[in-house]
Formats: C-alpha cells, structure tokens, sequence
C-alpha cells in the first residue's frame, strides 16, 4: 500500500512537471505567431512605434518628508492606473540618483499623444518631474511586460 501511495505521487509530479514543460515550449516557441502579433499590434518584423519618456528632476523638488511621499505614492498610483489602462507597457527609476530619474515607454503612435499622459502624472503636474518625450520603435513583445511582471511580483508598489 505503501508503494502505491509513492507511485501516485510520483506519477502526479511527473505531470505536473510534463504540463510546465508544455506551458514553457509554447511559450518559448520561436515561430510566428499572427494572433499574438495581432493582438500586441505588431507589423511585419515584430515591431510597432512607442513614445520613450525620459524623467528628470523638475524644478519644483522642496517639500516636506510627508509631503514627497504623498506625492511620490500619487505618481506611483498613475503609473498603475496608466498600466491597466494599457498606455504604460514599461516603466522603472534609474538607481544613480542623478538627474535622469526613470524612464516610461507609451504604448501610443505620438508624442503629443503621450505628452496628454503625462499631464496626469501628479510628478509632472507638481513640478517634481520632467519629461523629454522621443518617438521610439521597439518589439511588440513589450506588450507583454506587464501581464509577465504581474505573475512575477509577490508585492505591488
């Protein structure tokens, strides 16, 4: 009965382990795919154009502890909402602490169409930061940062 009980466990790793190999080949698989290069917005080579955000420190930067944090939580929050709304593909700090302060890259066709994003931003608004918007062509892959970063993080910001 014993061995029984191990063969049942053994068995029930052996496809859990089958079924992420699967997952992970069809993840992996380097041929095209027209649904998912439809559904990102893909042209031919795989790529679709972008608005590349970079951040700088504004002009208005004195505030209090308590008032930079609110503010700092403010910009973090539009950052989400931006992402769920699927304008926002990637957007991260640099770790210098210079005056470059982080980068976002727009899922949008124009720069005037990001510089409309931006000015949600409660960062920008405030003066905090900055932005020098460039019109950018990347992978459409990118569109798939966020759904990946999602099962990836065990905290949200």
């Amino acid at each position: 009965m014993k061995g029984f009980g191990l063969l049942i466990v053994a068995l029930a790793l052996i496809a859990a382990v089958l079924t992420q190999l699967d997952l992970s080949s069809q993840l992996l698989t380097t041929q095209y795919d027209p649904r998912r290069a439809q559904i990102a917005g893909a042209d031919e080579y795989g790529m679709k154009k972008y608005v590349m955000a970079f951040l700088k420190r504004g002009p208005s930067r004195d505030r209090s502890q308590e008032e930079a944090e609110a503010l700092q939580r403010a910009h973090l929050d539009n950052i989400s909402k931006l992402a769920e709304a699927g304008k926002l593909v990637l957007a991260g700090p640099f770790l210098d602490d210079g005056e470059l302060r982080g980068i976002y890259i727009f899922n949008v066709e124009t720069v005037e169409e990001a510089q409309a994003l931006t000015a949600t931003d409660p960062a920008i608004k405030a003066g905090s930061l900055v932005m020098d918007l460039v019109p950018w062509y990347g992978s459409a892959g990118l569109m798939e940062v966020n759904r990946l970063h999602k099962v990836m993080a065990k905290k949200q910001i």
